[in-house]
């Protein structure tokens, strides 16, 4: 039980939500990659015969995937307001919550947006026009892509430090927090050349990790007074 000296913030459970959010958005990879069968889906240096190869006979992973990253958007964004409200809770007012909040909710709608591109790209009368698909495929991707890590990575600082300089998570997991940020934010460079594709799954992945096991770290509980 409670003490009753201590408040319970009233919430989803963050790492609860986390891991949902991460099940659907890895469950969304494997349709399309290796696992899923081949081809798989293609690299941006991939050429436009290669992209036209792919969506043209893949349309049904295609679908799938749209279908379960775009779902994974929703639990991403519950996370990003539990975790946000938690550290208001826990008596922290600090501009890194609201600079986590931006970064979070960019980063939850911009899955939408570039999946709903994806979505569009499993219709076959698309996936056989060049053209089309290539400015499709470089929408999705700009979005997909370093759309995804550098606002992940604006979410992850927020939170890292916030939490990390009042000790509600371990330093550790700070550290590691800021790291992956840094990550995200020089993903940016992979506008310009595709040298720093690797940065983007170098955010994405180990992103993941880490908002499950803060989701887990962070407390719960606040004494009376300081609970906000």
């Amino acid at each position: 039980m409670t003490s009753p000296s201590l408040a319970r913030f009233r919430g989803p459970h963050a790492g609860c939500v986390a891991l949902a959010y991460v099940a659907l958005f890895c469950a969304g990879l494997y349709p399309v990659t290796m696992f899923g069968g081949m081809p798989y889906y293609p690299p941006p240096t991939a050429s436009v015969a290669e992209m036209v190869a792919f969506f043209s006979t893949r349309q049904t992973a295609v679908l799938l995937c749209a279908f379960l990253q775009f779902g994974a958007a929703i639990p991403l964004g519950i996370y990003v307001a539990t975790v946000v409200s938690q550290l208001h809770f826990l008596g922290l007012r600090a501009a890194g919550t609201s600079i986590a909040h931006y970064g979070g909710l960019a980063t939850a709608i911009g899955i939408i947006f570039g999946n709903s591109y994806l979505w569009a790209m499993s219709y076959p009368d698309i996936s056989r026009d060049p053209t089309l698909l290539h400015a499709l495929y470089r929408i999705s991707f700009g979005i997909g892509g370093p759309g995804f890590s550098v606002p992940f990575g604006i979410f992850i600082a927020g939170i890292a430090v916030t939490a990390g300089l009042t000790r509600l998570i371990p330093r550790w997991l700070m550290w590691f927090g800021i790291v992956i940020a840094v990550c995200g934010e020089l993903s940016w460079l992979e506008v310009l050349s595709t040298k720093f594709l690797p940065l983007i799954p170098l955010t994405r992945f180990p992103g993941f990790l880490w908002c499950i096991l803060v989701g887990f770290k962070l407390p719960r509980t606040a004494p009376i007074g300081r609970a906000l």
